[in-house]
């Protein structure tokens, strides 16, 4: 094997085990075999630490303020009116602040894997709320058990208060069964559409009766709400729990097979091979869903290290965003311009667009999109004017930002370019590439890039190769 098809392999590994890698970590793996690479990513034992951007105070502080102004009498409509946006402007920014928090940590953490898997999760179990504290004790679920077993982590996520309220769990009662939770655990979290009737759905919402939540965020059981009556689900018939049912799904393979699609789908190839995915699937079903010895597979079979699965993947808008953090060390002095490009490319954390969770794949580009992703690295490097802009949602701070017309963002270029001081002119802007690239690019663009870029220094021609490469579409993959 080349030492540029090695150094491609570490690169493919640290995206899509993570948010990528700095050319000093890519320079330090190289000696290693891709395996034992792969064995330390996953064998990384640093303890979960939970976010704890929201206090449990805060939360209750702003519901009792609301409750107290929607029963003020004695204040004019247009006063209580004032003071309700002001407490939805501030339970927003808390949101924001949330997001602004996981984000910093995706950059960040030494332990790269738990965070891609916590996003994989997020995704997968796509969920929205006003609270929160709701979604910080969610995000926090998902990161401790991220690698842990499959069975608990969809056992704790269905009994988390964010997805309770999302699904309108808390109102499915014995007298009203309501289905809402009970098709999406089938449909998108387990099973995959086909493969249950409408009436184990039916039957299922009734196991789930009772399952609710108090204003802690803490899971409930409402024994009075719950329907003791015999159900018939997957053709057993019983008096059945919400946990039972939860177990019903585990002891079905085609659960494996759904969950690892995905995880193929996201972690290898938007196409699949059905081989892969079976043999991912046997093993995943047998190890009783042991969530990180399925990555540990997947990461060191030789099938995904394929040439055909190396730059195949668009970079999701947190992805892009993330891995520049990640792999070049940006720091986004304005954190309001991480949400608001968030929303210019179309991921937002904490927001998926509904139950099913983003798309992916080709869904990321289109003309709009593609051109502000380009545009980005001249707008954060090089202080250039924002030329896009979002639907106005009447957050101030959105409006501080579009005013200004430029983020603010900057990067250690003394440590970023130190790898590359001694590398001859000829030859920078192809060993650029190769680290910030997952896909080569021919000579006649290398050469139409080095005819524009001069500079004083090697510093500074190296920053100029950084941004121009950054600007190609082919930065959008990894």
């Amino acid at each position: 094997m080349s030492a540029i098809q090695h150094q491609r392999k570490i690169q493919h590994l640290f995206w899509r085990a993570g948010f990528g890698a700095t050319p000093q970590e890519i320079k330090k793996a190289f000696s290693k075999s891709i395996y034992q690479i792969a064995k330390d990513i996953v064998d990384e034992n640093h303890p979960s630490t939970p976010l704890q951007e929201v206090p449990l105070e805060r939360d209750f502080d702003y519901k009792n303020r609301k409750r107290e102004l929607k029963n003020d009498s004695t204040s004019a409509n247009v006063d209580r009116n004032t003071q309700l946006k002001a407490l939805i402007k501030e339970r927003r920014e808390t949101i924001g602040n949330l997001n602004n928090a996981w984000f910093f940590r995706m950059g960040h953490e030494t332990n790269g894997l738990r965070e891609k898997m916590t996003f994989f999760w997020h995704n997968h179990f796509a969920c929205k709320s006003r609270s929160a504290l709701f979604l910080q004790q969610q995000n926090n679920t998902l990161r401790s058990k991220a690698l842990g077993k499959f069975g608990d982590l969809l056992l704790a996520v269905s009994q988390d208060a964010a997805m309770l309220q999302f699904l309108n769990n808390q109102q499915n009662r014995k007298k009203s069964p309501n289905e809402n939770f009970a098709r999406e655990v089938m449909e998108l979290f387990t099973l995959g559409r086909g493969h249950y009737s409408e009436k184990d759905i039916k039957e299922a919402a009734r196991a789930f009766t009772g399952w609710g939540f108090n204003r802690d965020g803490e899971f409930v059981f409402r024994k009075f709400f719950h329907d003791e009556g015999v159900k018939t689900i997957f053709g057993k018939s019983g008096n059945f729990k919400g946990e039972e049912v939860i177990e019903m799904l585990l002891s079905n393979p085609q659960t494996a097979y759904f969950v690892c699609t995905k995880i193929y789908r996201y972690f290898v190839n938007e196409r699949i091979n059905e081989n892969h995915v079976k043999a991912m699937a046997k093993r995943f079903f047998h190890s009783q869903y042991d969530i990180k010895d399925l990555m540990g597979f997947v990461f060191t079979s030789e099938w995904f290290y394929d040439s055909a699965n190396i730059g195949t993947q668009i970079k999701s808008p947190i992805e892009l965003l993330a891995g520049m953090q990640r792999s070049l060390g940006v720091e986004f002095e304005d954190k309001g311009a991480i949400l608001y490009t968030q929303k210019i490319l179309g991921q937002v954390l904490f927001n998926p667009p509904n139950v099913a969770g983003w798309p992916g794949g080709k869904s990321w580009i289109d003309s709009s999109s593609l051109l502000a992703r380009m545009q980005l690295p001249r707008v954060l490097f090089r202080n250039e004017r924002i030329d896009y802009n979002v639907k106005d949602s009447g957050d101030a701070n959105e409006e501080v930002i579009k005013q200004k017309n430029k983020f603010v963002a900057s990067v250690n270029w003394e440590v970023l370019c130190k790898p590359f001081l001694g590398v001859n002119e000829n030859e920078l802007g192809r060993v650029l590439a190769s680290y910030l690239l997952q896909v080569p690019i021919n000579d006649k663009t290398i050469h139409k890039l080095g005819e524009k870029i001069k500079g004083n220094d090697q510093t500074e021609i190296i920053q100029k190769w950084v941004v121009s490469l950054m600007s190609l579409p082919e930065y959008q993959l990894c």
